[in-house]
């Protein structure tokens, strides 16, 4: 992958910690600058120091507010001059409930930072993008193909992603710009763990997760972030308004395979 992204610059969200950091690093790697835009920005800086060595950008960002988004994206364009790719990548999973106990203000907060965003990004992002013919990559999830349970706000908004990539993929091909998706399974990270522990039972949800992947046992954020490189790199050039699973096989079956 070294080289692979040399001289794009990439607007990651929610780069501090999971799978956006595991991206900011692969994207550092692949000869990116990467700007780390995150609304803990102590998290944000501490994967721009230590997994970066300071070479990128961290910024301060609420990805449910249009100004906040307006400004990081201000910011890199201020240092850079261009933007290459936005990766939407921040989001949020609770509660976990199924629709009838999920709260109107739950659901709002849900929609604005993993739906929403993505019209905040775009909205400030695209003359950019436009320019140098870039590329928007969404983290969406499995569930938002195959539903979960006690998480109906979650699921819908993770489908919505999906239904988004599509119509977006449309409009801004004439552009020259691709919009795709990735779609994993379960990824260990800090929030999946912190869902587990809040579960009724978290030894069980936790052997649960290590038995649903086909291929083997439940992976860290690495696994996505070799995709997302492949996505926004020009090997990825005839991709469009796809979400491509990076599940390991869980929806063939949410089992582990017997080895051979």
């Amino acid at each position: 992958m070294q080289g692979e992204l040399a001289d794009k610059v990439i607007f990651l969200t929610g780069g501090g910690q999971g799978i956006g950091r595991e991206c900011a690093i692969a994207y550092a790697h692949a000869g990116a600058a990467v700007v780390i835009a995150d609304i803990n920005l102590e998290a944000a800086q501490a994967t721009l120091t230590n997994d970066l060595g300071g070479a990128g950008l961290a910024v301060q960002c609420d990805v449910a507010s249009s100004e906040s988004v307006q400004a990081a994206i201000q910011q890199t364009l201020a240092r850079y001059g261009r933007l290459d790719a936005i990766h939407n990548n921040a989001a949020i999973s609770g509660p976990s409930k199924p629709l009838h106990e999920t709260t109107g203000a739950q659901w709002d907060q849900l929609f604005a930072i993993n739906v929403k965003s993505i019209f905040h990004t775009t909205l400030h992002g695209i003359n950019a993008l436009k320019a140098s013919r870039g590329c928007i990559l969404s983290t969406a999830s499995m569930v938002g193909a195959l539903g979960q349970e006690n998480h109906a706000a979650y699921v819908a908004t993770k489908g919505a992603v999906i239904a988004l990539t599509k119509a977006m993929a449309l409009d801004y091909a004439p552009y020259g710009i691709r919009v795709n998706a990735l779609s994993p399974a379960a990824v260990w990270t800090p929030l999946l763990r912190q869902w587990v522990q809040d579960q009724p039972d978290p030894a069980a949800t936790e052997d649960f997760l290590n038995h649903i992947h086909v291929l083997g046992f439940c992976p860290e954020g690495d696994v996505v972030a070799d995709v997302a490189v492949f996505l926004l790199s020009d090997r990825a050039r005839f991709i469009t308004g796809v979400t491509l699973p990076v599940s390991g096989g869980a929806e063939l079956g949410y089992r582990r395979s017997g080895t051979k």
